[in-house]
């Protein structure tokens, strides 16, 4: 780990007030109107139901949540034909944000993926995170179909 001050860990539902605190906070950062942003908000926090089907790991820091990362624990069908656990975001605070936690956190998703001898990664990326996952070496799904296919979805095959 690049941070030694950085604990990666589980989390669980005492968690969720933070973690939602981190998520709204990286999610108002997003080059998008405020508007946009206030009603998409409740789409993004986490709830009990959502530990039933979400893994979310966060990385602290001094007993502080400063960013999280959120899977579905169930594989899905991805790019040619593989399995892939699809990613549902990584957050990190403005503030502690391109000091590689975000790179972390995909990490402990990507081992996530190796323990369950799944094929890959795939993630339905913000417009704005494009660059932090291509940096990754995740690398662009093109579209079949515009009416079914998200636009901006990266995906990395796992040797």
């Amino acid at each position: 780990m690049n941070h030694p001050d950085v604990l990666l860990r589980t989390a669980d539902r005492k968690d969720l007030d933070k973690i939602n605190q981190v998520v709204e906070a990286a999610v108002m950062t997003w080059n998008l109107p405020e508007r946009v942003k206030r009603l998409a908000m409740p789409s993004y926090r986490y709830n009990d139901h959502d530990l039933e089907h979400y893994e979310i790991v966060v990385a602290e820091s001094e007993n502080r949540i400063i960013g999280i990362a959120a899977w579905d624990t169930t594989p899905h069908s991805g790019p040619e034909q593989t399995q892939v656990l699809l990613l549902h975001g990584i957050y990190v605070l403005p503030e502690q944000q391109h000091q590689g936690i975000g790179r972390e956190l995909l990490a402990a998703v990507e081992m996530a993926a190796r323990t369950r001898n799944i094929d890959g990664v795939l993630v339905k990326a913000q417009k704005d995170a494009e660059g932090f996952f291509k940096a990754q070496g995740l690398e662009k799904v093109s579209v079949q179909d515009s009416a079914r296919d998200y636009e901006n979805r990266y995906w990395k095959r796992l040797e």
